[in-house]
């Protein structure tokens, strides 16, 4: 039996999900093609499926912590250098909206990438294909993939070419504003405490789950959100207490 194909055994391949020459197609896709399959395919592995195989099996998650440092080292690199002028507060806002969630996954999806995620079977009724974390994730593990198998000029490249390029049309999408970092400007500008955020409630099994958090400042509860990650409902939290605040004052 070939390593390659023992290799898609170990990672349930043989179960329905992308062929080789699907594979190859994601990699024209991103614009990078693999010396080591394994990493890619690695990439493409949710948890959901790495336990649905075999309890032991890795899952992308190692790849996405990785991913997640090179996208922001490649964006603040770049960003420091075509804006010399900017201000550091500035440059921080624009950063964040380049490698937010909602970025990573418009992108990804745009793209197709999360057609090709390797998702348990209960992950993939319930719509994970389709949900930001998991498709996020996975193009950071992408990214992470990619720095392993060629280092950081073929990372850079492939964050320029389908993150940073489209740079104009992100920074003026209102979906991208960063509410919790307006909210604790508007704290500090007022000398408030910085806001705080809790999670108050967990539903739904593990492949499905929201979250519900609410936001407070000194102690008094200000905004709350709902959201299928912790990231989302903070933010809609954060989005609620600037609608409040602004009708309060």
């Amino acid at each position: 039996m070939s390593l390659w194909r023992s290799l898609k055994l170990l990672l349930g391949f043989d179960t329905p999900g992308p062929l080789d020459e699907d594979l190859e197609g994601l990699q024209n896709l991103i614009g990078y093609h693999f010396r080591n399959d394994s990493l890619l395919i690695l990439g493409l592995t949710h948890r959901s499926h790495a336990r649905s195989v075999n309890q032991d099996q890795p899952s992308n998650e190692r790849l996405e912590f990785l991913g997640d440092s090179v996208l922001g080292l490649v964006i603040s690199d770049q960003l420091y250098q075509d804006h010399p002028e900017e201000l550091e507060g500035n440059l921080t806002k624009t950063k964040a909206m380049l490698v937010n969630e909602t970025t990573l996954s418009t992108i990804a999806r745009e793209l197709g990438i999360n057609a090709f995620v390797r998702l348990s079977p209960e992950e993939e009724k319930s719509g994970g294909r389709e949900r930001a974390s998991i498709v996020s994730d996975a193009f950071e593990s992408i990214i992470g993939a990619v720095y392993l198998d060629g280092g950081l000029d073929a990372a850079r490249d492939v964050v320029l070419r389908l993150i940073y390029t489209r740079k104009g049309r992100i920074v003026t999408d209102s979906a991208q504003r960063n509410y919790k970092g307006d909210l604790l400007e508007l704290m500090q500008a007022r000398g408030d405490t910085i806001p705080r955020y809790d999670v108050i409630q967990e539903e739904g099994p593990d492949h499905e789950k929201t979250f519900h958090v609410v936001v407070s400042v000194g102690g008094q509860q200000v905004g709350e959100g709902i959201g299928l990650s912790k990231k989302e409902a903070e933010q809609k939290a954060a989005c609620r207490a600037l609608e409040q605040l602004a009708v309060e004052s």
